[in-house]
């Protein structure tokens, strides 16, 4: 793969008009208020460079996804209040995309002023990687920027088709989607050992790959939340109603055989916090992994097992965390969650956090200052770790090597 296109190579015309596009898919209370902004403010360091090399700047992104058109509640309008406040200058708002007042508003910008498109997928063509849309999109800057990671997977119009639009002198990767490729492929090729990787969420499937490609690389694997249960069937307990991909069984002992193969430690549950249903008023118990009552199910990994993967990640150089511990949105199903949270923060260890739920977690914890490095995008980090190409960052790769 060739070098990735850097803003910091672009020569910017004073004046050029300039579009980035940025990842605001924010979490939003049911008023509209921005619950974390950690993704808002990782797009500053791009935004205050184009300002200061004398450019007018126009944003874009997405948030949520809407069905049919503009939705209010998925407006990027709350983005605007909290952009202006980061970057400490009035932002302009456009609730249009691709339309007339989209085109005016940005005709009149003037250098070091800042616009912000609405949301990205109110039009239909931008989850369709549409070339008309992207042309159009183009057709408002001479440069583009992209420093969306949390996107860079997904072929869309604004990532992928909009690159075709320019010369490898006029688009470039912006400074966080630098830093995030940079730390995944660092993460990969060159561990501190003991490497441990620590993986959860509630399949399996979604992370199947990744395991596959972490196993040679990795030291220790530890393995919780939802997806811990096939793997405790696949050793040979009963589970109970626990969360099972029964199709994938055998794929998880073709992952623990391999793991002994490779000499790699792996680490499951031996207790859960169990519940008859998953809800806040359930009655819980604590369980031993081979005492799960029949119609009971795990949605926490219990005291003993915090215990042991503690001991696990005692040693450790370099820990991946990619997945929650138990249903973490549940009060009492989070704790598990929680302490992995402050025993990786308190770690020695180089850290990352592969971003989406883990990253929630870790906010929640108080522990997001602690982590060496928390990626913006959860599927993103997953693909780049399985070793996948990224539309985003493919198009963005320099294919003229220098002369």
């Amino acid at each position: 793969m060739g070098e990735i296109l850097s803003i910091k190579d672009l020569k910017f015309k004073d004046g050029a008009r300039v579009f980035i596009r940025c990842d605001f898919n924010v979490p939003m209370d049911e008023f509209c208020n921005i619950t974390d902004d950690r993704r808002i403010r990782s797009s500053i360091p791009t935004i205050k460079y184009c300002l200061d090399e004398g450019c007018a700047v126009i944003l874009a992104s997405h948030l949520g996804r809407p069905k049919n058109g503009y939705e209010e509640r998925l407006s990027l309008k709350p983005v605007v209040k909290r952009l202006s406040r980061l970057l400490e200058r009035e932002i302009k708002f456009v609730s249009d995309v691709a339309g007339e007042e989209a085109g005016a508003a940005v005709n009149s910008l003037k250098k070091g002023e800042v616009l912000l498109l609405d949301n990205l997928r109110f039009e239909k063509g931008e989850s369709k990687n549409d070339e008309a849309l992207a042309k159009r999109l183009a057709s408002y800057a001479e440069f583009y920027i992209n420093d969306a990671f949390g996107v860079c997977h997904r072929a869309h119009a604004s990532v992928e088709a909009i690159t075709k639009f320019y010369d490898e002198a006029h688009k470039a990767a912006g400074f966080l989607l630098l830093k995030e490729i940079k730390f995944a492929k660092d993460l990969i090729k060159d561990p501190a050992r003991p490497f441990v990787a620590v993986t959860g969420g509630s399949k399996v499937s979604g992370k199947l790959q990744a395991l596959k490609n972490l196993l040679p690389k990795v030291d220790k694997l530890i393995i919780g939340g939802g997806m811990a249960f096939t793997f405790l069937k696949a050793v040979g307990y009963d589970i109970g109603k626990s969360l099972l991909e029964e199709d994938l069984i055998e794929e998880a002992k073709n992952i623990l055989r391999n793991a002994r193969e490779l000499g790699v430690k792996i680490y499951i549950p031996v207790d859960a916090v169990a519940a008859p249903q998953c809800s806040q008023d359930a009655v819980t118990k604590k369980v031993t992994v081979q005492e799960i009552p029949s119609d009971w199910m795990g949605l926490d990994i219990g005291p003993a097992t915090v215990a042991l993967f503690k001991e696990a990640l005692d040693d450790a150089q370099t820990i991946w965390w990619n997945g929650p511990m138990g249903v973490f949105e549940i009060d009492k199903f989070a704790r598990g969650s929680l302490h992995i949270s402050h025993t990786i923060a308190d770690s020695d260890a180089t850290t990352v956090v592969g971003g989406g739920d883990t990253a929630d977690v870790v906010e929640r914890a108080g522990n997001a200052d602690d982590m060496t490095f928390i990626s913006t995008g959860g599927g993103a980090s997953l693909e780049l770790i399985e070793g996948k190409e990224l539309p985003g960052v493919r198009v963005l790769t320099a294919k003229t090597e220098l002369r």
